[in-house]
């Protein structure tokens, strides 16, 4: 599974990834709004999810201590990380910075 993550986040696009657990209120409340943010950004850019309890070895991978996390990673490098909730204005910014 960590190949085909080092796979996505290789990408030349942008790629928005929300570390969360279904547990998590502030990741459910979060789930519409990246709904949002792919409507918003279109092709410009990836939303991709990433259960923790399910993919516990990328999260530790990328020391995910808190959820839900977010991570925008370019030609495989971390631009940007967030822990928390995050406004949707924030990231559609954010990805439209690094779609260019």
């Amino acid at each position: 599974m960590l190949d085909k993550f080092q796979e996505l986040i290789n990408d030349e696009k942008p790629v928005l990834i929300d570390f969360f657990a279904t547990w998590c209120g502030p990741c459910q409340a979060m789930a519409p709004v990246l709904e949002q943010v792919k409507e918003e950004i279109g092709d410009q850019a990836r939303v991709v999810k990433i259960d923790v309890d399910k993919f516990g070895q990328i999260a530790q991978e990328y020391q995910i201590s808190s959820v839900p996390t977010f991570m925008i990673f370019k030609k495989g490098e971390a631009v940007w990380r967030h822990s928390g909730t995050a406004p949707k204005s924030e990231l559609v910014k954010l990805l439209q910075a690094n779609a260019g």
